[in-house]
């Protein structure tokens, strides 16, 4: 089966990458949650308000954790890119990024790096929405291929 001849065409810049299917759904599921826990909070009569503020900090806690979840994405923009990860943020320059790889059964984007290592993306991930993931993956790559060196001179 032969490739097709054009690379898909660039992103407008700046441009976001994000799963916002599961974003939704984290969300949502948290927005549920906290609302439900605070209402049984509420109405139980037998709580003291010590106990009350226990459940409502518990509810807090989950949905903290589910919004943390929710926290990934990529955005590219003339300079490079910013990837936001759960924890932590990295700039990258467009030279610093060798290769945009999305494997058959990777849980999300990995890129190659000059300095020999290799940073996960989480902001691209097939979990929820296979093919918006693959499109997002292929933009991110013609972006890095046009920008950046997308050779390893070494």
């Amino acid at each position: 089966m032969a490739e097709s001849a054009a690379p898909p065409a660039p992103p407008t810049l700046p441009v976001t990458f994000r799963p916002t299917r599961t974003r939704a759904v984290l969300l949502g599921v948290g927005l549920a949650m906290f609302a439900t826990i605070t209402a049984i909070a509420v109405m139980l009569e037998r709580l003291q308000p010590g106990e009350r503020i226990s459940f409502i900090f518990t509810a807090v806690l989950l949905t903290s954790v589910l919004v943390l979840l929710s926290r990934p994405k990529v955005v590219a923009d003339e300079e490079g890119v910013t990837v936001v990860n759960l924890t932590n943020t990295r700039r990258l320059a467009w030279a610093e990024i060798l290769r945009v790889n999305l494997r058959p059964g990777d849980p999300w984007v990995f890129l190659d790096l000059s300095d020999g290592t290799s940073l996960p993306v989480l902001g691209i991930q097939p979990g929820v929405a296979k093919q918006q993931a693959i499109s997002d993956a292929r933009a991110l790559r013609t972006l890095a291929e046009i920008r950046g060196t997308g050779t390893n001179d070494s």
